[in-house]
């Protein structure tokens, strides 16, 4: 979910960015003694923080990858069991679940720029974003057994077309994508709930939503980051019905405090 550059895991950049999925307004402006580069140049090993250099270049985040929508797929057999076909769907986020935007991440902390909704609407634009191992086949899957795949990212509404250009580039079968349209609210819970529904932004029928996946707890409804302090069980559905993936790059966990 593409929605904060983290302040904590980029120490490099000079301001906080605010979001990946920016809203409507000032851009900032990054500084920088030469014209920025062309996206994904390769990038010394003293400007990448560790979380960026963990996500592009480690075999664990394949493996986990792999590791999850595997499971994940698995548990959506025994969930779709007996529903009949085209009656129930599954939700995913996009950035970072989906879709891999860590290039532009690297480019950032190699020019030693914060994000802004320039540079970010550029790289949504290209529609470059290569699929993260093992979605392009969960999504496969989910059809085949008889289900709708719908993303709702927190990508805005004017970049919906290039990303749906994207997903379709790499092999991500979407049967409607949701942007958000309103800049001030990064929760999804009325667009979850427009997809069970049948109602607008949703183009679909009413859907039984057996499984949402994300990267950030904002991906499934009604959660939050205070979820974080609650009893093993409230995270009973993790595994089955909630499916969620490593992003140590940003998120909204970033405004929480140290214990």
């Amino acid at each position: 979910m593409m929605q904060f550059i983290s302040r904590s895991l980029l120490p490099i950049l000079a301001v906080t960015a605010l979001a990946c999925a920016p809203s409507a307004g000032t851009v900032a402006t990054t500084t920088s003694p030469s014209p920025a580069p062309a996206m994904g140049v390769a990038a010394s090993a003293d400007t990448i923080p560790a979380s960026v250099r963990w996500y592009r270049a480690s075999a664990e985040r394949r493996a986990i990858y792999l590791q999850t929508y595997r499971l994940a797929a698995a548990a959506l057999e025994r969930r779709a069991a007996g529903l009949a076909a085209g009656s129930w769907g599954v939700i995913l986020d996009a950035d970072e679940t989906v879709l891999d935007n860590s290039p532009y991440q690297q480019d950032l902390a190699r020019r030693r720029a914060t994000f802004d909704s320039a540079t970010w609407n550029a790289w949504v634009t290209r529609g470059a974003a290569a699929a993260l191992p093992g979605a392009p086949e969960f999504t496969r899957r989910a059809h085949e057994l008889g289900g709708r795949v719908v993303i709702v990212t927190n990508r805005e509404q004017p970049q919906c077309d290039a990303t749906r250009a994207n997903l379709q580039r790499v092999a991500i079968a979407a049967d409607a994508v949701l942007c958000r349209t309103d800049p001030s609210n990064s929760f999804k819970d009325v667009r979850f709930e427009a997809v069970a529904a049948g109602t607008p932004p949703s183009p679909l029928p009413p859907l039984r939503v057996v499984m949402w996946v994300g990267d950030n707890i904002q991906d499934f409804p009604r959660l939050r980051q205070d979820i974080r302090s609650a009893s093993d069980s409230a995270f009973a559905e993790f595994g089955d019905r909630f499916i969620v993936l490593p992003n140590p790059m940003y998120g909204s966990w970033e405004r929480n405090a140290l214990p």
